[in-house]
């Protein structure tokens, strides 16, 4: 059914999505975009599901934008960037209001968009070996669909310590900062979800389900407003000379202009 990620239902109700592309460190493409966005609601609609489980294949939970397709955009007219662009805000806001736990079993490092990924489960616990980190600027873009989503989870100060410099961070600071719950050991990894996954199947599943959406429309206010401003404000980042010279650079492994 689907060729970017894997969806697995166990009998207990509990459905595992993987994000399948190792061979590209499960870095997400306009094809992965459009497979978890009808992914979220599949699950959101199947009453057999009682928790979701978000996990990457293979050592990288999730590298961030595929970088093939950046280029793309780098190529495309306005309104086709801003198509692309949607289709991720569009998939974290699915995710973000899914009427399921959605339990991050973050395995390896996340970079850009897979931040954004950890950001809206509604926890997050990662391997301690991992890396993570907010390198849009280093090719010259900007975090901007994730942002809401970031922010909600961390908040503004302490997302403004990582959001904008490119710092990489390991798994310790990632929750100092409110990124991951916690941190354990990999091989203990599976143990620790199956933890938070266990009192989810004692609770009544509308009572969660209302209780999440209390839970998002009491937090900070994401909307059909927001997202199309941060589609907007990343459509604007694209037509810069930066965002050129920085996936120029990338693809010409070469260092950008800015880099001292």
């Amino acid at each position: 059914m689907f060729e970017t990620i894997r969806v697995e239902t166990d009998a207990r109700g509990v459905a595992t999505l993987t994000l399948d592309r190792a061979e590209k460190r499960n870095a997400m493409s306009a094809r992965m975009l459009e497979e978890l966005t009808e992914a979220a609601g599949t699950l959101a609609a199947d009453d057999q599901v009682r928790v979701v489980v978000l996990t990457g294949a293979g050592d990288t939970f999730c590298a961030g934008g595929d970088l093939a397709w950046m280029q793309e955009q780098m190529k495309a007219d306005a309104e086709t960037r801003a198509r692309e662009a949607g289709k991720l805000a569009h998939m974290l806001q699915a995710m973000n209001t899914l009427p399921k736990p959605l339990i991050g079993q973050v395995q390896g490092n996340a970079f850009g968009g897979g931040c954004g990924m950890a950001s809206v489960c509604d926890i997050a616990i990662g391997a301690d070996h991992l890396k993570m980190g907010f390198t849009e600027t280093r090719l010259g873009i900007i975090p901007a669909t994730i942002g809401p989503y970031v922010l909600a989870r961390m908040g503004e100060a302490r997302a403004r310590r990582v959001f904008m410099s490119g710092r990489l961070f390991g798994a310790q600071e990632a929750v100092e900062l409110g990124l991951l719950a916690r941190t354990v050991p990999g091989d203990a990894l599976a143990e620790a979800v199956e933890a938070e996954v266990a009192p989810y199947l004692a609770c009544a599943p509308g009572a969660v389900a209302a209780a999440k959406k209390l839970a998002r429309d009491l937090g900070p206010r994401i909307d059909g407003d927001t997202i199309e401003h941060t589609i907007g404000a990343l459509k604007a980042r694209w037509e810069t000379e930066e965002a050129a010279e920085g996936i120029g650079a990338f693809f010409g492994k070469r260092k950008p202009r800015w880099t001292r």
